[in-house]
């Protein structure tokens, strides 16, 4: 009873030691009953907070919940209540399959899949900031860019001095990086630049839950969407940043390898929803964004895959967060894996799949489909390598053939499906942009660019190197070891 007692015996002691108990109980059914957590994430927090009783709740008060704040929420809430959900003027003929995971795709924002667009995967990374460029100085109304990480490099001064030259012009062009992901250049001139030009700029989410200077819940979540729209008539999405191949602040890993498409038709949009959404959440006043945007009219593009036929590509986009229905990004992976029935080709840089997204790739080549799956050899996070490689042999059990590209960071993020069909997009195969990220995919039912993502899928192929089950199998006792702690704590992460 007497260890019971703190502080020499005093009740002050003891009753410190019952609230403390009280509060590591409350945060245990916490964890166990916080909506929309899988159940992998709950073993994982509460064998966390029994092993680590006062460490675990305090990385539990940082790490242990998905809020944005209530603030952010209404006003999100708000802004997606004051802009009409476009609508296309027609609905394209699809396959069975094609349409079954659009409608997956529209359950998610309410978008429907649209006709007559132009995607056009850009050659390189620098050759899509060129393009971006060239569209940038032709804007004549204005110009909405979102990009998580933006630099002050060769790329991302181009991008920073065109906008300076058309906000002078006077273009309206709002521009919204994360706090997080563009901090160092938030303080550079080329930021100062664009807002002294006449620019809007912001740094998003730097309103997260905090007591204090300190972050609560979740201070990680991000906005890790990248979207333009320039003059509500061309869009940019993909997995490109703002920033040179070379990405000078992880040099070592580089080049980043990405994809990025340039979009017309009505698809447009939907990218400009999904990012005045965004910006409304943050600047709530902005009265001229919320003026509905007129109908973007398709056109040929200057490059890349154009119309497909007179009805042009479908394709829809949607986007994630945690504002956004729980599970959407992973139930839009898994249902396209599922959708394959003879061929399927996967890249990602952060390989962390929850158990669906796992299991419906090893399903895939038992029932017949030539599964590929394409990583980065070197990872930029320690952390998500040896997660990753915890899948390895699972994967390679059930007859996926995996692939590690050495030539840089692939941080592509595409999935190409039967060449009919593409998903692309922000979102990486990881637990970050499952659950936590703010994230823009969309789905493409064209046999003309998915051939495009195929063939620059092939093209990683060509330079990579498989990953053989038997050197899989050999791997010592103390590297499995930290694999499967690392994946048993990924839940957290």
């Amino acid at each position: 009873m007497q260890l019971l007692w703190f502080g020499n015996g005093t009740w002050w002691g003891l009753l410190i030691g019952l609230g403390l108990v009280l509060l590591h109980l409350a945060v245990i059914i916490r964890a166990l009953t916080r909506p929309h957590r899988a159940a992998a994430s709950r073993v994982a927090w509460v064998a966390v907070l029994l092993f680590l009783p006062l460490l675990g709740v305090i990385v539990y008060l940082f790490l242990g919940e998905t809020s944005i704040g209530r603030g952010r929420e209404e006003r999100m809430a708000a802004a997606e209540a004051s802009l009409p959900l476009p609508r296309p003027p027609h609905a394209p003929a699809l396959s069975a399959s094609a349409e079954a995971i659009m409608k997956l795709a529209t359950s998610v924002n309410g978008f429907e899949p649209t006709e007559g667009n132009s995607i056009a995967l850009q050659a390189d990374s620098n050759a899509a900031v060129d393009s971006l460029v060239a569209d940038i100085d032709a804007a004549r109304s204005t110009i909405h860019i979102s990009f998580y990480i933006w630099l002050a490099d060769n790329n991302g001064t181009k991008v920073a001095d065109a906008i300076t030259r058309a906000a002078a012009r006077g273009v309206t062009c709002r521009i919204m990086v994360d706090a997080l992901g563009s901090r160092a250049f938030l303080s550079s001139k080329q930021w100062a630049g664009m807002s002294a030009a006449g620019a809007h700029c912001v740094a998003g989410l730097r309103d997260v839950p905090r007591w204090g200077r300190l972050a609560v819940g979740r201070p990680d979540l991000r906005n890790h969407r990248k979207i333009v729209v320039i003059d509500d008539a061309i869009a940019y999405m993909g997995s490109q940043n703002c920033a040179d191949p070379e990405f000078r602040v992880k040099p070592k890993f580089a080049p980043w390898v990405d994809v990025f498409f340039r979009c017309t038709g009505p698809l447009v949009a939907q990218h400009q929803w999904l990012f005045l959404t965004t910006w409304l959440t943050e600047q709530p006043d902005d009265a001229a964004a919320r003026v509905p945007a007129r109908a973007p009219q398709a056109s040929s593009g200057r490059s890349g895959s154009a119309a497909e036929g007179e009805r042009g590509v479908a394709a829809v986009a949607f986007g994630t967060g945690p504002t956004v229905r729980a599970g959407a990004m992973s139930e839009a992976f898994v249902a396209v894996i599922g959708s394959a029935h003879d061929e399927l080709v996967v890249t990602t840089p952060y390989f962390v799949p929850d158990e669906p997204l796992l299991a419906a790739l090893c399903a895939a080549p038992r029932r017949g489909v030539d599964t590929t799956l394409i990583v980065p050899a070197r990872n930029d996070s320690w952390l998500v390598a040896q997660s990753a490689e915890s899948a390895y042999e699972r994967l390679l059990e059930a007859g996926v053939r995996l692939y590690e590209y050495p030539l840089g960071l692939l941080h592509s993020k595409t999935i190409t499906v039967d060449g009919q069909l593409a998903l692309v997009g922000s979102a990486n195969m990881d637990r970050r942009s499952l659950e936590l990220n703010y994230e823009n995919n969309v789905v493409i039912a064209s046999a003309a660019v998915t051939a495009d993502v195929r063939a620059r899928q092939q093209s990683y192929l060509d330079a990579s190197s498989p990953v053989a089950l038997e050197a899989v199998s050999a791997w010592s006792f103390p590297r499995r070891l930290v694999h499967n702690v690392v994946a048993m704590l990924a839940p957290l992460l």
